[in-house]
This record gives structure tokens, sequence and C-alpha cells, in this order.
């Protein structure tokens, strides 16, 4: 019995050591910094880095400088554990580097005294908004079938972009395997998002335990575990939003409902005169997208949750299927506290008929008459494993500038769905006749490239990894004044 119970003792005491405090003597065995990334702070010239350890390393230090590592900052940790159920740990470490200088280039790496990474580098943005912004632009890439990565490797060591945008969904899936897989995928992206802001948003395939391993895993600007948030980069106003949100609604609407106030008084605050004279291009981005003309389910229902809105019709109209659950449970009782019938003599409750014919709108949190109200530019999406290039439209109906330059001076906001980067779900095919709105697709793995010139030159191109890199599809976005779509 004794020698049973230290047997258990020593077996218990092994199993913890991940999640004990490191103090004097500390054996720290699995301290060294992976899957290092960056991303921009609350100011283009912040910059976040980001980390993990299997072992706690007591504390989180960035080493950096111009050519040598001369300063250093010091940051936090946090516990991560995956919601699987092995309900594997790993710290995840932060660090922000402060007010450096515009336009140069900085040398860092990052660990404790238990471990340093290896030596990158990355470049600050120049100041101001009187400069080109080179975007790589992109969504659905995995760890296995990443067909688009070396390129995109490639093309940032070269110095071709100064920010990264992944349209969401990552590795396929992050928490799979225990969460092994996430980050098995951070460690291949390791290359290309250790030396440039990689900013994301959330796409449908990180909804595992309420996105955690994605609220725990990236730190972009704003306290909204990276949900939803807004940057200036040169002159444009990048905007990341969920479209996640309206469709785990287990989740709540509390969070859709913060997201849209927010969205509201981000736009708002962009479309300002005075904002828009300096930074006039409002470019948008999330992972579903409002329009697609792919053989998938979602593209062939228009009438999209984060387009139009939640479907609040009213009960009478909730279309899911109770035929399963009536054949063992038949009797469906409702209760309420406001009545969707009454003779009382209070004209307001008893004439108002919300709860019977729902809400006097069609829907609610709909996002594309906000993208018309303030005058959204661009917008990106992913999902569809593919590529599609929109003409101007809104409600499904074309807004081109002209018959001969449709791009320039257009009536509606500009779409791109670019989702092909590479996955094991391999790409996805189009219905056979494209709609009136869809101007070109590609099934072929690729990304985008953006450049943004200056206030009135936007230049758009896909690069087609399957034809070894040639740009299959390119277009000028041109606008010499940028203001709500007052037209539509």
């Amino acid at each position: 019995m004794k020698t049973l119970l230290i047997l258990l003792c020593a077996i218990y005491s092994r199993a913890a050591i991940v999640k004990v405090r490191a103090g004097p003597g500390y054996d720290c065995a699995y301290c060294q910094p992976e899957q290092l990334h960056i991303s921009f702070g609350s100011k283009t010239n912040d910059i976040v880095v980001t980390w993990s350890t299997f072992n706690d390393t007591t504390e989180s230090r960035v080493q950096y400088g111009e050519g040598v590592m001369d300063k250093e900052a010091v940051g936090n940790s946090t516990l991560f554990t995956d919601g699987g159920p092995q309900r594997r740990s790993q710290w995840i470490h932060r660090v922000v580097l402060k007010d450096l200088k515009y336009n140069t280039r900085y040398v860092y790496h990052a660990g404790s005294e238990y471990g340093w990474s290896e030596e990158f580098s990355f470049k600050t943005p120049p100041a101001g908004e009187d400069w080109v912004v080179r975007a790589a632009i992109f969504g659905d890439m995995g760890n296995k079938n990443a067909h688009s990565l070396s390129y995109l490797q490639d093309e940032a060591q070269r110095g071709h972009f100064d920010v990264i945008l992944h349209v969401g969904d990552f590795a396929y899936d992050m928490h799979d395997d225990d969460a092994r897989v996430g980050d098995q995928f951070m460690r291949q992206l390791q290359p290309l998002a250790a030396m440039l802001p990689y900013m994301v948003c959330p796409g449908n395939h990180e909804e595992a335990y309420n996105f955690s391993n994605y609220r725990a895993r990236f730190s972009m600007p704003g306290p909204r575990e990276s949900l939803f948030y807004s940057f200036d980069l040169g002159p444009i106003h990048f905007v990341s939003v969920s479209t996640e949100l309206y469709y785990f609604l287990q989740y709540g609407l509390k969070v859709l409902d913060n997201q849209y106030q927010w969205l509201q008084e981000d736009l708002s605050e962009a479309n300002k005169e005075e904002n828009r004279r300096i930074r006039p291009w409002i470019v948008l981005y999330g992972h579903r997208p409002m329009y697609c003309s792919n053989l998938r389910d979602d593209c062939w229902n228009n009438f999209l949750p984060n387009r139009v809105g939640l479907p609040l019709l009213g009960l009478g109209e909730y279309t899911h299927s109770l035929t399963t659950m009536r054949a063992k449970r038949p009797w469906i009782i409702l209760y309420g506290h406001r009545p969707m019938y009454c003779s009382n003599s209070d004209d307001i409750d008893c004439s108002l008929e919300y709860t019977r014919k729902g809400l006097p709108i069609v829907g609610v949190y709909g996002m594309e008459p906000l993208l018309k109200q303030y005058g959204v530019d661009l917008v990106i999406w992913a999902h569809e494993h593919s590529y599609e290039r929109l003409w101007p439209v809104y409600d499904e109906k074309v807004y081109n500038g002209s018959l001969e330059h449709p791009y320039t001076n257009p009536g509606a906001p500009v779409h791109i769905i670019t989702g092909s980067a590479g996955c094991q779900e391999k790409t996805d095919p189009f219905k056979p006749s494209p709609p009136a709105w869809s101007a070109f697709r590609s099934s072929d793995y690729g990304y985008t490239r953006l450049k943004a010139y200056n206030t009135t030159h936007i230049y758009i191109e896909q690069v087609d990894v399957d034809l070894k890199g040639k740009v299959i599809d390119s277009f000028w976005l041109i606008k010499d004044r940028h203001e709500a779509f007052t037209n539509l």
C-alpha cells in the first residue's frame, strides 16, 4: 500500500508539471518558443509578437532593435486549455513593441531565460497615408494541401507585401487532434507570419468550443478577442468582421449585437468628411460571402443572413423541421410574457403584433445596408474554395460605373471571393451559368494581391498557383470620390 501511494504521488506530480509556475531550480522541459507571428497593435507602429510554449516560462520577453537587438520589451502569458478530450494546455505569450520608428526594419527574437526563438525581422510601414499599400489576401488554408503557402512565403521574403489578410478557416481544423493540428499549422505559418503583420478573421472551421483556439492564438487590435476590429494602413481603413456570429447562434445574440453596433460606429467615423479626405478607401473583410455562384448549398440561397440580416419574420415562419422530434414528443407548449392576441383597452400592447407577425423589418443586423450607407469601396470574402470577382452590386443588382469602365466610380461596393489558398477539402466548382453580377470565376488554387497606389487607384490581381504563379485576373478600382452610395 505504501509503495502504491508513493507511485501515485509521483505520477500526479509529473502530470501537473505543465501547469506549475516556474521557480528556483525549475526544469523547463517544454519552454522553447514556437509558432511566432506578429500583428498590428493599436497603431501600425505598435507590433504585437505572439508565440507559444508548452511549459510556463515565468516571463515573456522580446529583444529587438535596428540591426542589433539592443532593446527589450516585456509582456505576459496566458494558459490556454483546448476543449478536446485530452485538455491539452499551452502558454500563449504576447509582447507589444510600442512606438517603433516608421518605415524601419527591426530584428527580434522572443523567449525567456529558458530559451529563445531564432532571429526574425520585420519592417514597419511608412507614416501617414501617402504610400503604396501591398497586401496578400486569401482564405481557407490548411496544414494539408496548402498549395499557396510556398508562393506566399517566397513573396513575403522578397519584400513584396506589407500585410497579410487571412480571411478565415485555418489548419482544418485548429482544434483537431486536441489542437495539435493548430500547433502544426502555426509552425508552418511562422516563416510568413513572423515577418509580416498577419491579420485574421474567424471562419466556420474555428467554431469549436466557442472559437476558443482562434480567440486564444491571435492578437488583433482592440478588446474583442480578435472577433472584429479595424485598423488604418496608408490610404485604407480596413474593417474585419465575424460572419460566423450570424450562423452559430447557440453562443447568443449579444456578441452579434455588439459587433453590429460597433460596425455602425466604426464605419460612421471612417466616413466622416475629415477622415475620408485623408484615408478615403474603406475595405471590409469577413469569411462567408454575401454573394457567390458555387454549387455549394451556401450559394443557392442569396438571402444570406450576413447580407440581409437574421430572418426574424415571426415564429410562424421559422423553417427548421420538427418532424423527427414530433414523432417522439408530439406536444409543443410555448410560453412568453407579451400575448399574441388580447382585447384590453391598452391600445399599444394590443395593436402591436411583433410576436405574431415578426419585427416590422425583413431582418436585423444585415450588413449590406451599412455598406451602402457608409460607402464601403471593396468587400473581401473567402469560404468558397475558389476565386470570384463580382461586378459592383447591391441587392443583387449590378451598378457598373459605365459599360466601358465598370470599376471606375462604380455605383455600388465591389466584392471579391478568395478562398482557394488550399486545404484538404479541395476547390469548389461553380454553377454552370453565372449570375448577372458575377464577372470572373476560377476554381484553381491561388491567392489575391492588392495594391493601393493612392487615394484614387487600387489594383487587384489573382495569382493562379496551379499555373505556377500566373496572374489570371486583374482590374483597377478607380474612384475620384468616396462617399455613401446615395443612388441605391
